[in-house]
């Protein structure tokens, strides 16, 4: 026993300290596992702050574009001045307002300097270079008739009161470089150059126009017939075929021409007298006076129908009646069916485009989104800059096309369709909607909706909100009635809409134009109000809106609740004045659209001379040419 008991002392002995060196071993083995995590945390956070750096100075440089190429956009603008003499060119000397145009692009930012005035962006960022170069040629005009044959030019702007000179254009290519700078050392540079285009317009019409030339045009207007026209400030050139009539009522103000085909104005103070001119007890202020007997005292024609606006989607141009045969062969649904050649179907939403029989690959081909049938629709800017969404109800059926005019690229168009009882599916097609001349000449990238039927709701997505992004040009055209049921609004207001006339009312906004325009057509049927917008009860819709046709009786009419105010932007042209049923009226004329120059897509023209209203304004675009980061290359 005893010699079992040493032998057990002895084996302890020997075990002693391992539980030490264990220790030992395991914390130097996290210390070794913390130094690794130390490291490779610290790694990570210093890749994560240089690319938050270089995030933050990137952004600096593009925001720095932005602000420059607005800048030099202003001083471009703002070199024309208001109420120019049409008789010449506006600029004198392009090289100096492109000198003058280069400075104020770089403004306070020759050196590193916050954008945020209140200087909560750390991020800075310096302009390092802005060129800005007219273009060749310096200046063209438009418009304008050739004089014992000599065809006007900027140098000798010979106007003929036939045919007069529209507007003088220019165009200034430009080029920025912008230095963003962070918290830390990184740098971004980024470059942009492109062209601005500005066209300076005289206010001077010429022979075919469009109606959106017009702030107010009235077909039929029977001379002390009734109807007084309502009294208010009426922005914009004003027409009618007919007779104007004012009542001793109210206070009425026009900015521009009042032109009638008739050769007096009735002036009813409860019995009728024509005359030309403003009796004692009538507050009638014409800023640029009466212009009875206007055209030869002939009637202005009026479009016949609404099928060239059809045609427009189906071929881009728009100069005819569409066929069976056309339609089927180039529109096609959200499951690619065609449209049927010896039918019409009762709904289904179409688009122009073709598809590669070896590639599969689809293109767009046309101009716009064809309806048919009676259909509910709302308009909203896309998730992007360039993206415009038309949503579409008939019925069931729901159908989303959201057409995507990306700079740069040829752009995307996607249609899709569900709950429909067939033609469901969806399609990703290459290329917009476009607009082109006559004689197949690119003009825009442009969209006609045609609905063959009754829009029964047409809205933006809410009231206040935005419903056409910036640079969308769009009409909106039915065969039938065209029910505004909520606010239509631009991204961006064109022009002014709070003041007075004396104040600024209805100016153009400088760098607010970006070619956005809307148009409502029906040549048969009425543009309906019938405000589903609950609170203020106010209205407001962003387009010439055109009810007219030979023989037609369509006009502005409410349907549905009384308005509290209605504002339009744009204008109206109506074959008859019906009852708005509106508290308030504000008509404010689109100045882009004087003298016919610029106007909606495809919208309804007439031959006139001197449509214009001798207001001068100026109009500002923008094409990209090129944008580059080349940080890497520094």
């Amino acid at each position: 026993m005893r010699m079992n008991h040493t032998i057990h002392k002895s084996s302890q002995r020997k075990q002693r300290g391992i539980a030490l060196v264990t220790t030992l071993l395991l914390l130097l083995l996290l210390t070794a596992m913390s130094l690794t995590l130390v490291l490779s945390v610290s790694s990570d956070m210093l890749l994560t702050g240089y690319y938050r750096n270089y995030r933050g100075a990137f952004y600096a440089a593009d925001s720095g574009l932005n602000v420059a190429r607005q800048s030099l956009i202003n001083s471009l603008t703002g070199a024309i001045p208001v109420g120019f003499d049409v008789t010449k060119a506006p600029l004198a000397n392009q090289t100096t307002t492109g000198t003058a145009a280069a400075t104020a692009g770089v403004g306070s930012y020759g050196a590193f300097a916050t954008i945020s005035t209140a200087n909560s962006w750390p991020e800075k960022v310096q302009i390092t270079r802005v060129t800005v170069v007219p273009g060749n040629p310096a200046c063209t005009v438009s418009g304008g008739l050739t004089v014992a044959g000599v065809a006007p030019t900027c140098a000798n702007p010979t106007q003929n009161a036939a045919s007069p000179i529209t507007s003088y254009n220019y165009s200034f290519a430009y080029t920025i470089a912008a230095v963003g700078q962070s918290n830390g050392s990184e740098t971004a540079t980024v470059n942009d150059a492109g062209t601005v285009f500005l066209t300076a317009n005289t206010g001077l019409g010429n022979t075919t126009t469009k109606f959106s030339a017009f702030g107010m045009f009235i077909d039929q207007y029977t001379l002390c017939g009734g109807g007084d026209l309502v009294p208010g400030t009426i922005t914009g050139p004003v027409w009618t075929n007919g007779s104007w009539n004012f009542s001793n009522g109210g206070t009425y103000t026009f900015t521009d021409t009042v032109s009638s085909v008739g050769a007096k104005a009735g002036f009813d103070s409860g019995s009728c007298t024509a005359s030309t001119t403003v009796p004692s007890g009538f507050n009638v202020n014409a800023t640029k006076g009466f212009n009875f007997g206007a055209n030869g005292g002939t009637a202005l024609a009026l479009p016949s129908d609404s099928f060239s606006q059809e045609q427009a989607v189906v071929d881009g141009i728009g100069t005819a009646t569409p066929t069976k045969t056309q339609m089927n062969s180039v529109l096609k649904d959200a499951s690619g069916t065609a449209y049927p050649s010896g039918s019409t179907p009762s709904t289904g939403v179409f688009l122009p485009y073709s598809i590669n029989a070896s590639t599969g690959l689809k293109t767009f081909t046309g101009g716009g989104i064809l309806v048919q049938g009676d259909a509910a629709v709302t308009l909203k800017p896309g998730s992007t800059s360039t993206a415009q969404v038309y949503t579409i109800v008939q019925g069931g059926a729901t159908t989303t096309v959201t057409i995507d005019n990306s700079a740069g690229s040829a752009g995307t168009t996607t249609i899709t369709t569900v709950g429909a009882a067939s033609g469901n599916g969806t399609q990703t097609i290459t290329g917009v909607p476009e607009q082109f001349s006559p004689n197949g000449v690119f003009t825009g990238n442009d969209t006609m909706l045609y609905v063959n039927g009754n829009i029964t709701a047409l809205s933006g997505p809410g009231q206040g909100s935005p419903a056409i992004n910036n640079g969308v040009a769009l009409t909106v055209t039915a065969a039938n009635n065209i029910t505004v049921t909520g606010d239509i609004l631009y991204t961006k207001e064109p022009v002014q809409t709070t003041g007075t006339v004396n104040t600024g009312l209805d100016s153009l906004i400088p760098g607010n134009d970006s070619g956005q325009v809307v148009g409502i057509f029906t040549a048969n049927g009425n543009v309906n109000l019938a405000n589903k917008q609950t609170g203020n009860n106010n209205l407001e819709i962003d387009a010439s809106i055109a009810t007219i046709s030979q023989g037609g009786s369509g006009g502005i009419v409410n349907t549905g609740n009384a308005i509290n105010t209605l504002t339009i932007v744009g204008g109206r042209i109506q074959n008859t004045i019906q009852n708005i049923n509106a508290s308030t009226r504000n008509v404010l004329f689109d100045q882009r659209f004087a003298g016919g120059a610029f106007s909606p897509p495809w919208f309804p023209s007439t031959a006139i001379n001197n449509v214009g209203n001798g207001n001068t304004s100026v109009v500002s675009t923008v094409q990209r040419s090129q944008w580059l980061n080349n940080t890497e290359y520094q």
